[in-house]
């Protein structure tokens, strides 16, 4: 299958996991950077996802699955180990609505891409189920190669982007400031610690190209 990678926004969007065990502990801490409603429907609990309940990270409804659990839900996961159950839940997911089953034995509208989040810097890899150990490793390199400098970069650049689109009139006179910060001194120099060099090159592009 051919899947069409996508970043979702769900916020205030209401995602239902039915199951309690490791697959949806995953799912859930998958899901929790963002500010999706999650509910999970399941008699029994993960510590973990106990804990986020607890906390109020999740709504937790402590019950067998039944089909109005679905209702309005827009992201829904079988995350169960019981193959009636996950073909229950696939019976009761409408047209409109988006399946992921656990066990994949039924209607797969999406899966989840291991992920790398580096402030707003979000990488994604996936081997599209073929080899989840591939996907593992590649994930890894990956953490490593994008570190946690990563996050203020993304955030300068952001800063850059608005002052340039905000302060130079000129098209291409733009087009060529953007591109002047993607030089790999930025990075280094934020790695460094170094914001104030970073400021002062800014302000160069923009007195440069006004």
């Amino acid at each position: 299958m051919a899947y069409f990678p996508a970043l979702l926004n769900i916020d205030y969007k209401k995602v239902v996991i039915v199951g309690g065990g490791k697959v949806a502990t995953q799912k859930v801490r998958a899901l929790l950077p963002t500010k999706a409603i999650i509910h999970i429907i399941s008699p029994n609990l993960t510590e973990q996802l106990l804990t986020y309940a607890q906390n109020g990270y999740v709504r937790w409804h402590e019950k067998m699955f039944e089909a109005n659990d679905l209702e309005d839900a827009v992201l829904i996961f079988a995350a169960t180990d019981n193959e009636k159950v996950n073909d229950a839940i696939e019976e009761a997911t409408e047209q409109w609505q988006h399946l992921s089953r656990a066990d994949a034995k039924g209607r797969v509208d999406f899966i989840n891409p291991a992920v790398i989040r580096r402030g707003d810097l979000v990488l994604t890899v996936s081997t599209s189920g073929a080899s989840p150990g591939l996907t593992k490793k590649l994930k890894v390199e990956l953490e490593q190669q994008f570190d946690d400098s990563y996050a203020q970069y993304i955030e300068f650049l952001k800063h850059c982007r608005k002052q340039i689109l905000s302060n130079i009139k000129d098209a291409s006179a733009k087009r060529d400031a953007l591109k002047e910060t993607l030089r790999p001194e930025v990075l280094e120099w934020l790695t460094a610690g170094n914001k104030a060099r970073c400021e002062a090159f800014l302000q160069s592009l923009l007195n440069d190209k006004k």
